[in-house]
């Protein structure tokens, strides 16, 4: 495929990107949830993080050596169901130059480095989501995922379920009856 993006077959790469689920996507990991990808090539295939799926614990519920002190109240997030045993910190920045930032798989010294500069957040993630060449393609053309450039105030926003409504509100006057209905309507 061509990278020219002029051209009607050009592919869409959107690492840095925004996808905020379809409210159809039920299933336990995907339920309204907002994933960074933080990479995207349409030969490889995408990677990402669920930004707003805290699991109600903290790294010292799961990580008890003197190392990770510094670290032990820190939310941990479920990042989606690929290797959901091992858990990594990212930091997240906005640059007025280049917009939403992030550092991924940072050791325990650059998180607690990060976590001290102005601006800046700390996640912990167990796993994350992927996709196979072509998967999250497919997944698009169903409108499985609303994709949407990130906001400046994103890093302010609670990274919980909240997240979901409130980006789904910015994407058009249907998005926002989406995000104000309950999660089964036919319960109502």
């Amino acid at each position: 495929m061509s990278s020219d993006s002029t051209k009607p077959d050009a592919p869409i790469l959107l690492q840095g990107k925004l996808l905020i689920a379809d409210p159809s996507l039920r299933d336990g990991t995907f339920n309204r949830s907002v994933i960074l990808l933080t990479s995207h090539q349409t030969d490889a295939g995408a990677a990402g993080l669920i930004l707003n799926h805290p699991t109600g614990k903290v790294v010292g519920d799961f990580l008890k050596s003197v190392e990770f002190t510094g670290l032990q109240h820190l939310a941990v997030h479920d990042g989606g169901p690929v290797m959901r045993d091992q858990m990594t910190f990212t930091s997240f920045w906005w640059s007025k130059k280049l917009g939403l930032r992030w550092a991924l798989r940072i050791s325990v010294e650059e998180a607690l480095a990060h976590a001290r500069r102005p601006g800046r957040i700390v996640r912990a993630f167990l796993g994350y989501s992927g996709w196979s060449p072509g998967q999250l393609e497919s997944e698009l053309d169903r409108h499985s995922w609303f994709p949407a450039g990130p906001q400046p105030d994103l890093l302010g926003h609670d990274h919980d379920r909240v997240l979901w409504a409130a980006l789904m509100r910015r994407l058009s006057p249907l998005h926002k009856i989406l995000a104000e209905a309950p999660d089964d309507p036919f319960l109502n």
